[in-house]
């Protein structure tokens, strides 16, 4: 009976040993096809927002009395709109 026994751990304990080799040869390669962690497949790359206008001088300065409550929303909005016509 011991010696059944002792065969069919044998067995077993092999078996799992060639399950154990087989998953590592998977993983080594699966690594190989995805090298660096980059997907076999990438999305194509979105192109940077474009950069906001810069504001000269003038605009800045509308901006800052709006903000700080010095006009109105009106005088603001005209302001702005002639500002923009030059």
């Amino acid at each position: 009976m011991n010696v059944f026994v002792a065969a069919i751990s044998i067995v077993v304990v092999l078996g799992l040993a060639l399950c154990f080799v087989l998953a590592v040869t998977e993983v080594g390669r699966a690594l190989r096809r995805n090298v660096g962690g980059r997907p076999i497949d990438p999305a194509p790359p979105t192109p940077p927002s474009p950069a906001p206008p810069p504001l000269d001088a003038a605009a800045q300065e509308l901006r800052m009395r709006y903000a700080r409550g010095e006009i109105s929303r009106e005088e603001y909005l005209q302001r702005k709109v002639d500002l923009e016509e030059f």
